[in-house]
C-alpha cells in the first residue's frame, strides 16, 4: 500500500525559509524537466495563461515527480468541477487567480477539500492523487496536505484582503502586480511607487493575518525589497522569459545585433 505524499511546498513555507519558484508556460514535459532540476524550490503549472488542458498538467506533474522541487497550479479560475480534477491528478498546491472577495475564496477552499470542510467529489478508485485506492485512508488525510493560496491582482481584492486572508481554510495570498497595476490605472507599469506601495501594504497585511505572503517579481533588484516585507515565497522566473531572453542574448552577440531585450517585468 501507498503512503499519501507530504505536500512539498506546506514544507517548505512551514520550514520559515523564502520559496523561491519559477512558472512553467511551455506545455512540453521536456521543458518542466529542465526547470524541475535546476535548483527551484517550486514551480507553477499555469493553466490559466499557459497552453495546458488537464492531460498536460497532469503529464507535468509527473514529469516533476521525480525532481526536488513542488508543483504548484494555477488553474484559469476557481471553476469546481476544474479544481476536483486537478486534485484527483495529484495537484495539492493551488494558486488560485482573480479572487475579490472573501467568499470567493471561501469556495475554493470548499471545492477542493472533502467534506465536512468542503465538497470535493469522492472519486478516488480514478484518482492518481489516492495511487487508485492505495493510499491509506486518503480522503480522511488529503484535507491536510491541500495548500490553498489565492491571488489578489485587483483593486477590489486589495479593497478585501484583509478579510480575504482571514477566510477559513486560505493557507496563503500570491500578488499579481501585472493585474493590479493595470486595475490601478497604471497598465503596464509594475515598477510605479504607487502600485509598489500597494503591493507592499498587502505583504504586510496577508503577514499580519497569519498567512503566507507571496508575489511575482522577476526584477532580481526588487526581490530583496519584497522579502523584507513579508514575502514567503517569490516567482523570479517564467520559461517562456528564461528561454527567449537567452537566445536573444546568444543571437545579439554573435550577430552584432543591437537590439535591446523587453524589459523585464514582474
Amino acid at each position: 500500500m501507498s503512503d499519501i505524499i507530504r505536500n512539498p511546498f506546506r514544507a517548505g513555507l512551514e520550514s520559515g525559509c523564502t520559496q523561491f519558484g519559477a512558472w512553467l508556460g511551455l506545455p512540453d514535459t521536456i521543458t518542466a524537466e529542465i526547470m524541475a532540476g535546476a535548483g527551484f524550490d517550486w514551480l507553477l503549472i499555469d493553466h490559466e495563461h499557459g497552453v495546458f488542458e488537464v492531460r498536460e498538467v497532469l503529464a507535468h506533474l509527473q514529469a516533476m515527480a521525480p525532481y526536488d522541487v513542488a508543483p504548484i497550479v494555477r488553474p484559469a479560475d476557481g471553476d469546481s468541477t476544474l479544481l476536483k480534477k486537478l486534485c484527483d491528478i495529484g495537484a495539492q498546491s493551488f494558486i488560485v487567480p482573480m479572487i475579490d472577495t472573501p467568499e470567493q475564496a471561501a469556495d475554493v477552499v470548499s471545492a477542493v477539500k472533502y467534506p465536512p470542510e468542503g465538497r470535493r467529489g469522492m472519486g478516488t478508485s480514478l484518482a492518481r492523487a489516492s495511487r487508485w485506492n492505495t493510499v491509506p485512508d486518503y480522503v480522511t488525510r488529503a484535507n491536510n496536505e491541500m495548500l490553498v493560496i489565492v491571488q489578489a491582482e485587483t483593486t477590489t481584492a486589495i479593497d478585501n484582503l484583509e478579510a480575504i486572508a482571514n477566510t477559513s481554510g486560505i493557507d496563503g495570498v500570491f500578488i499579481g502586480p501585472s493585474d493590479l497595476s493595470a486595475s490601478m490605472g497604471y497598465v503596464g507599469q509594475v515598477s510605479h511607487p504607487e502600485v509598489e506601495k500597494t503591493i507592499t501594504d498587502a505583504l504586510k497585511t496577508i503577514r499580519a493575518a497569519g498567512k503566507y505572503a507571496g508575489l511575482l517579481c522577476l526584477d532580481e533588484s526588487k526581490i530583496a525589497h519584497f522579502e523584507g516585507y513579508g514575502a514567503n515565497f517569490i516567482g523570479v522566473g517564467v520559461d517562456t522569459l528564461l528561454l527567449g531572453n537567452a537566445a536573444r542574448g546568444l543571437a545579439a552577440r554573435c550577430t552584432s545585433n543591437d537590439e535591446v531585450a523587453p524589459e523585464a517585468g514582474y
